[in-house]
């Protein structure tokens, strides 16, 4: 069994991937399933074989670092292993998809990437103008991810960016300012999209500030050009057509004041009241000369084919078929819906294209993108790090919690979800996921490994955890996996102190009783919930790839091919695997080796 190359996998090695994946995991998903704070009430340590338990009791910290999660081959073992958990250790490794950088190679030790040596807190690669407010992780990230996606610009001819999920406008203004596109940022935090735009102000005045000295000293400089992104504040639903997300692409935003939302031209979104708007940012959609507000512009399924956009005082003669081109909507001329109308009046047609990109896109909004790159004419790239696995919509938990629901009927029939997308891996015996085994799969692996090599005082926390869960049992038995939420800097407290604060977050007495004895035995084996929980992490890449598998086979069903590139460092960036995709000739994987020089 060979390592995965980095080199782009056919669509016949991407299901064989896949097959091996769900055959270990049907074997040892009771793994990554099992909730670590239920390490003693649930008995975990006893639902491993014999012979594992003999093998991993009390290895110290560094131990399990580098027997069991390294996967060097120059290991050597305290004591002998049983075959099968030397297998599953060789194949967790072998069958996950690789996360190192290559031109990180001679780096990889350390945990910061080679921009922040001389700095750790300020990339020497990224422009000061753009690491102000910006944390050094985000720095990496947004310099890596802006490359990237430049240079899909380039390949693809098309310089309209709509960046997805784009929170305080980083990434976007990195992209508009830094590399020159024409960026549409969508967020649907208004409190996150008042931040950007203060960000984005701030940067312009910078930006004039420099400007006025290199002129008043007679300095000939090169600056960003002065293009700040577009801001749309809206949600993303993942259950929307493309029709709707170009809706608001086009310009729709929500005006604070009245509740009306408008457009004006191709990424471009305006604050300024109708009013003054001019004719190359129609007011729309406009029924009896009023404007419809956000609330009352609905879609509703009829059937297969057609679907009703219905304004609360036009909802006749309004059809839209959902499986319009942009052909048909800009050459057909017999749609009145007001929907068509605006595709028309924005002058979209299929030289009107953008790439679609995502910087860590929650749950089923990086599975949106993926959709809607399949299904819209004019998204003609992509590029989307995924992350927050758990938040994903699935057969067996269609609403995950946490996560706001779809204002559009499920067909049940019909239903899409977040995993699995492909019909491949949806008929594969094991495919299924917990929501415990997608959370496991967004740990900080590679952080995790450190911390047990440096046999950090923080592993302790899981089994202070696990035993305050005994503790809250005894005195509530209904009370199952509260939600304590995390007690700061736990490890330096003494058992307690932590058990005192924790049964007052969940409204038990802190005096409470323990018996010490108890608790001193459970404190005893926190090697062992050490052992357990690195179990999991051990298998919690294969769950990730698996995820990823899926949207890239999914991709392949629907005629693109796509790529998956490590781009950031695993050790800064743990969720640092992004999927690309074209739609033109050229291979994705290829556009990282043409960047290189410039990472």
């Amino acid at each position: 069994m060979s390592s995965i190359q980095l080199q782009s996998l056919s669509s016949s090695q991407l299901k064989q991937l896949a097959v091996d994946i769900t055959r270990v995991l049907s074997i040892y998903g009771f793994i990554t399933d099992s909730y670590i704070i239920e390490f003693f009430t649930n008995n975990l340590w006893e639902t491993l074989p014999v012979s594992w338990r003999e093998a991993l009791s009390n290895l110290s910290s560094p131990q399990l670092a580098d027997q069991l999660m390294s996967s060097r081959k120059d290991v050597c073992y305290r004591s002998v292993w049983p075959l099968s958990l030397l297998a599953l250790k060789v194949t967790a490794h072998t069958l996950t998809y690789p996360r190192n950088l290559r031109h990180e190679a001679s780096n990889i030790s350390n945990k910061k990437p080679k921009e922040f040596i001389e700095n750790h807190c300020q990339s020497s690669l990224l422009d000061p103008l753009f690491r102000k407010h910006v944390k050094p992780k985000k720095q990496h990230e947004i310099r890596q991810l802006g490359k990237l996606v430049k240079k899909l610009s380039d390949v693809t001819n098309c310089d309209q960016v709509v960046d997805i999920g784009s929170g305080q406008g980083h990434l976007s203004r990195y992209l508009s300012f830094g590399q020159g596109l024409t960026v549409t940022a969508v967020e649907a935090d208004k409190n996150l999209v008042t931040m950007a735009r203060k960000f984005d102000e701030h940067l312009m005045y910078m930006l004039q500030k420099e400007r006025g000295r290199s002129l008043k000293q007679n300095i000939s400089e090169s600056f960003p050009s002065a293009n700040p992104p577009k801001h749309v504040l809206a949600w993303i639903d993942p259950k929307a057509s493309w029709e709707e997300l170009m809706m608001k692409l086009t310009g729709s935003s929500l005006e604070e004041d009245t509740g009306h939302f408008y457009t004006s031209s191709f990424g471009f979104c305006t604050q300024e009241p109708a009013s003054k708007q001019t004719e190359m940012g129609k007011t729309l959609p406009v029924t009896n000369n009023k404007l419809i507000k956000m609330e009352e512009f609905r879609r509703v399924e009829t059937n297969k084919t057609t679907s009703h956009f219905i304004g609360q005082e036009n909802s006749e003669n309004c059809v839209f078929y959902s499986n319009l081109t942009y052909d048909n909507i800009v050459k057909d001329d017999t749609h009145s819906c007001p929907a068509v109308n605006m595709f028309r009046s924005c002058n979209l047609s299929q030289s009107n294209k953008l790439v679609l990109t995502g910087l860590h896109a929650c749950g089923d909004l990086s599975v949106a993108m993926l959709r809607h790159f399949v299904r819209c004419h004019c998204v003609v790239g992509i590029t989307s790090v995924a992350c927050c696995y758990m938040k994903l919509t699935t057969p067996e938990m269609p609403e995950p919690p946490g996560v706001l629901s779809s204002s559009h009927a499920r067909d049940i029939t019909h239903a899409e979800y977040g995993y699995p997308m492909s019909s491949w891996v949806a008929q594969l015996e094991g495919h299924k996921l917990s929501y415990k085994a997608r959370e496991v799969a967004c740990h900080a692996i590679e952080d995790y490994i450190e911390r047990l090599r440096t046999d950090s005082s923080i592993l302790r926390t899981h089994c202070y955890r696990a035993v305050l869960e005994t503790v809250i049992r005894s005195v509530d038995p209904t009370m199952k996996r509260a939600g304590v939420q995390t007690i700061k800097k736990a490890h330096e407290l003494k058992f307690k102190e932590y058990a005192k604060l924790g049964l007052r977050r969940v409204g038990l007495d802190p005096s409470t009783p323990v018996c010490e004895e108890l608790v001193g035995n459970m404190l005893a084996q926190q090697q062992n919930v050490v052992a357990f929980f690195s179990l999991a992490l051990l298998l919690a890449p294969l769950v990730e790839t698996l995820i990823l598998l899926d949207r890239m086979i999914f991709m392949h069903q629907e005629g693109f091919h796509c790529d998956l590139i490590p781009l950031f460092k695993p050790l800064f960036s743990p969720r640092n695997l992004v999927l690309v995709a074209t739609k033109t000739n050229i291979h994705p994987g290829e556009l990282l080796e043409e960047i290189q020089d410039t990472l």
